[in-house]
């Protein structure tokens, strides 16, 4: 299968497996993904998520163009998909194990946390392609970083290195490989021992509130503890 799905206690992971071509993703491959995705966010025995890529060079390399010969071009925004459109209010946290280039650091940058092995390289490369970052990147990694730098990313093509993506705040962490995943495991377990209701409004508040002004921000931090079933933890 293009996505492997195990389900791990509270914790699901989630592994883009096609090594074969750098874990690039063909538009089917990023539905299955999101269908995947819809599971975890439905199973209440689910709390915690983690994405990678399949083996030691890659965690995605975007869009196999290959499988878009043909394709109209506003096909290809993944609409109604992780990316664009479907809201997941449990915690992501994704492991980037490798090259993180155009559509596959857009994934990782609608996650919640990002943990970078040492060989990670990261980029939105789409404009070398005659492309724009088209899953997000236009919009969430302005959101990251310094706005200037996002712009340098982005207008360039450039590719940083995992520990300049820790100077800018881009990833959490940097890990050596072989310790990148006991590290995901470890933060996602630290989360899932949490209570998932106040963990999920958290997430929501943070996210949905960064549209917002701060007044309707503020107002949306107390609405949503009147969700939780025992009320907000003190």
């Amino acid at each position: 299968m293009p996505i492997e799905y195990r389900k791990e206690g509270k914790i699901a992971l989630f592994t883009i497996n096609r090594p074969e071509v750098l874990n690039a993703l063909s538009l089917e491959t990023l539905r299955e993904l999101s269908d995947d995705l819809a599971d975890f966010r439905d199973d209440p025995m689910l709390s915690v998520g983690i994405i990678t890529g399949a083996g030691d060079k890659s965690f995605c390399t975007g869009m196999d163009l290959k499988s878009t010969v043909g394709l109209p071009a506003d096909s290809l925004f993944g609409e109604g998909t992780f990316v664009r459109g479907l809201d997941v209010w449990k915690p992501l946290i994704a492991a980037i194990n490798g090259y993180a280039f155009g559509g596959g650091l857009e994934i990782a940058l609608a996650c919640d946390i990002r943990i970078a092995s040492q060989n990670a390289i990261l980029g939105l490369t789409e404009v070398s392609l005659g492309l724009i970052p088209g899953w997000g990147g236009t919009q969430r990694l302005a959101r990251l970083v310094c706005f200037g730098k996002a712009m340098e990313m982005i207008l360039m093509g450039k590719r940083i290195s995992a520990e300049e993506a820790l100077r800018l705040d881009l990833v959490s962490k940097v890990v050596p490989l072989e310790q990148l995943m006991p590290t995901a495991r470890e933060w996602s377990g630290r989360i899932a021992e949490l209570d998932p209701q106040a963990v999920q409004a958290a997430k929501e508040a943070m996210i949905r509130g960064s549209r917002m002004s701060l007044e309707y921000g503020m107002r949306l931090e107390i609405m949503l503890p009147s969700r939780l079933t025992n009320g907000p933890r003190k």
